[in-house]
């Protein structure tokens, strides 16, 4: 790679692999390969660590259930009971975003979330997921959502804030996600030349490399800290903006 940037540059896996469908052009790449791996390495885990549960649980069992005790105790805490049912949806994002994470340290991969259109999708579901849960449950009160506690004349100002607060959700949701992969992997890339060039450079400089292949085997470390904060940071929340639509002002 000649830029650290390069690692994020998404290309077409087959020559032939174009296909066209009403003037749009559909591509395999080398993004659409990774997140049918992410999808497909993490069903296979839950599925085989409950495929045969033991009293006394394996290793991959025990992950599972801490995953699974993890997220519902989450939802518990941001939403209250009445947001378990959301519990299929926040596990599967959380699950998804956590191994696209892990899955992007491995070198020569592809880092699924350092994508802005896919944490942007990803963070547009879960608006129209609370926009719908919110109308459903609450028909036209969830308007009631925008509608502070607050005098009558401080609402021309504070109703126009909460619904531009509400409908930039999910640029911040997305944005912080895809800029800390971008920003941590980066990094990685750049410090790694560093090392690539003082060893080739020979002599003394050999020796100085040694310290750059430290720094980046604690930013790595750090990374994998990073990986999982931000799953856990996006699944917590999606709870709580599930738990305002599930309850209104009588969250805050």
């Amino acid at each position: 790679m000649q830029s650290p940037m390069e690692q994020f540059s998404i290309r077409p896996l087959l020559e032939n692999g174009v296909h066209h469908f009403h003037k749009h052009d559909f591509i395999f790449t080398n993004q659409s390969l990774w997140m049918c791996i992410v999808v497909g390495v993490s069903a296979l885990f839950l599925t085989l660590a409950a495929a045969r549960p033991r009293l006394v649980p394996s290793r991959m069992q025990s992950v599972a259930e801490l995953t699974y005790e993890f997220v519902a105790n989450m939802i518990r805490q941001a939403a209250g009971e009445d947001g378990m049912i959301f519990f299929p949806f926040v596990f599967t994002i959380f699950v998804f975003v956590l191994f696209s994470n892990f899955f992007g340290l491995i070198p020569g991969s592809f880092t699924v979330t350092s994508q802005i259109a896919v944490t942007f999708a990803l963070a547009c579901l879960v608006i129209v997921t609370v926009i719908i849960t919110g109308f459903v449950k609450h028909g036209l009160g969830f308007l009631k959502l925008f509608v502070p506690h607050a005098p009558i004349y401080l609402l021309f100002l504070l109703v126009p804030i909460e619904l531009i607060s509400f409908f930039t959700r999910p640029i911040s949701l997305s944005v912080r996600l895809f800029a800390n992969m971008l920003a941590g992997h980066t990094m990685l890339k750049v410090f790694a030349s560093f090392v690539i060039a003082l060893g080739a450079a020979g002599g003394i400089f050999t020796a100085i490399s040694i310290a750059p292949m430290l720094l980046i085997v604690a930013i790595t470390a750090l990374e994998l800290l990073v990986a999982f904060l931000q799953a856990y940071v996006f699944a917590i929340l999606t709870c709580i903006y599930l738990n305002e639509a599930l309850h209104l002002h009588d969250s805050h």
